[in-house]
């Protein structure tokens, strides 16, 4: 077996000609293959439930068996078990192929079972380059995914780079993915959409043999071990930030060409991710190099500052406008508002979508994944300080300064009016989001029961956060013959906002009280 390690990136298709005229690229002509690939499964899909995939690939007059393992990946590196050779078409011989024996017999078990799902028919073009101490295949792929069901016969183009690593160290092909992405002229500003990617050509080709469409993903949760140092643990979080940041950045995009808009909780999951990954930032920082953790701070704070706006017209249009529409047919001005409310939420859409599929962006992700990575925890052997103490003890201090935050900050909130909610509700935010970091290494009742009482309170200020946010809205309605309906509906939110208002005092007597996340 060989343990394939590469690094996936899609390319916008427009940016095709300037990746070709890069001087690392043109320097040298590169090997031209027409690969035809057909993938296998079972009729219940079995090999897709275990990650696996089985693969049978036609270069000129050879035939290629391959076999590739469940692995990991993130920012668009990908770490997996590869088996691959010569085949007569048609036969599995997994026995002569997979040399560890429980996964032959596994494979064989199933081999008569195994019938095409779907095919992959592009051209590869490739380079061998040798960069920062490393041999790395770089492979462009272009092409198209082909499948057909009970709803007919589908096609996805394909367009993305794989860079492979044939020997050297994994930052090598970090280092040479930004300097691709930089362009052909080496410059941030004049950089290409080269965007990480961790789904695989087979997690694509399934997707589009079973119908499925993008749905948006929710943090998975954060597995971290007591034995831990908290650089470690960092890393485990800021990871697992960047995978979640990623599953939702396809689903952000502009209204169709029918005027229909996505589904808005992309963007929320999007600014969830970067809320998470600002906070993880924050909890970690007294052990993260300085330049480091105040460099990315400043970074994903511009980003989630880019997608608020996007938020903000979503909520407002998805659940406060219904409320304040009547029930029947709607008049002229109504129709009017309803209107500009629309256009304004799809401007902030797109301006979200070029936000995320741009190349800075591109640059962004690339940096950072390479940043973390290169993250170590000090030698224990050559550092003067202390030694730190368990992760579990680390986390009950963190956790139990932000605890007395939070009461303070529930204190001041009746008083500060809308300031104070806004400084709770954050505060509320970076503490729920610490504990889910640190909830694998604490008792996890304590945490559930915590937990669910700093959600309760979080819910409760953003219903009147998004008050508040929508009445900020609708006074950027442009003055004249709307003004009246303007101001009956920003009467109708400031009515609500005040019978929100008379749960804050029970709210702040729960947060007094809740129950801390350690024994």
């Amino acid at each position: 077996m060989s343990l394939e390690t590469e690094l996936k990136l899609e390319l916008h298709p427009d940016d095709l000609p300037r990746l070709l005229a890069h001087p690392l690229l043109s320097a040298m002509p590169p090997r031209r293959e027409r690969l035809l690939n057909t993938y296998f499964d079972t009729s219940a899909l079995v090999l897709r439930q275990q990650r696996m995939a089985v693969r049978e690939r036609r270069v000129g007059r050879r035939t290629l068996l391959t076999v590739k393992t469940a692995g990991a990946s993130v920012g668009g590196l990908s770490q997996r078990g590869e088996w691959e050779a010569a085949c007569r078409p048609g036969s599995f011989d997994f026995a002569a192929l997979v040399d560890d024996e429980a996964l032959a017999q596994q494979l064989t078990r199933v081999a008569w079972q195994l019938v095409p799902v779907f095919r992959t028919d592009f051209t590869r073009r490739s380079w061998q380059l040798r960069h920062g101490g490393a041999l790395v295949e770089v492979a462009l792929d272009q092409g198209f995914i082909t499948t057909g069901n009970a709803q007919g016969n589908h096609r996805q183009a394909l367009l993305e780079v794989e860079l492979e690593l044939r020997d050297g160290p994994v930052d090598a092909l970090f280092d040479l993915a930004h300097t691709l992405a930089l362009g052909p002229q080496g410059r941030a500003e004049r950089g290409l959409r080269l965007l990480p990617a961790n789904r695989s050509k087979a997690e694509r080709g399934y997707a589009l043999f079973v119908g499925e469409r993008l749905q948006p993903v929710k943090a998975a949760p954060v597995e971290l071990d007591a034995g831990m140092h908290p650089v470690q643990a960092f890393r485990a979080a800021a990871l697992s930030c960047l995978a979640h940041l990623q599953a939702n950045e396809a689903g952000v995009s502009p209204a169709g060409p029918d005027g229909a808009v996505p589904d808005p909780e992309f963007v929320h999951q999007a600014r969830v991710a970067l809320r998470r990954l600002r906070t993880g930032l924050r909890l970690f920082r007294g052990h993260l190099p300085r330049r480091f953790a105040a460099h990315w701070a400043g970074e994903w704070k511009a980003l989630a500052s880019q997608l608020g706006e996007a938020r903000n017209w979503d909520v407002f249009a998805t659940e406060r406008l219904p409320g304040l529409l009547p029930g029947g047919p709607v008049d002229g001005p109504t129709q009017a508002l309803v209107d500009w409310v629309q256009a304004q939420r799809r401007m902030a859409g797109q301006r979200a979508a070029d936000a995320l599929g741009g190349h800075l962006h591109a640059l962004r992700l690339l940096a950072f994944t390479r940043a973390v990575l290169r993250l170590q925890p000090p030698d224990a052997a050559a550092s003067r300080g202390p030694r730190p103490t368990g992760l579990a003890d680390w986390s009950r201090c963190a956790l139990r300064e932000r605890h007395a935050s939070l009461r303070q900050a529930a204190r001041r909130a009746l008083r500060q009016g809308p300031e104070g909610r806004h400084a709770l509700r954050i505060t509320l935010k970076k503490l729920r989001y610490a504990q889910e970091f640190l909830s694998s290494v604490l008792p996890p009742r304590r945490v559930e029961r915590s937990t669910a009482v700093l959600a309760g309170a979080q819910e409760l200020l953003g219903q009147l956060n998004d008050l508040s946010t929508a009445q900020a809205l609708l006074a950027t309605a442009p003055p004249g013959p709307l003004s009246p309906l303007v101001q009956r509906w920003h009467q109708v939110l400031q009515a609500q906002l005040d019978a929100g208002l008379q749960a804050l005092p029970a709210m702040e007597r729960a947060l007094e009280r809740a129950p801390t996340p350690w024994s």
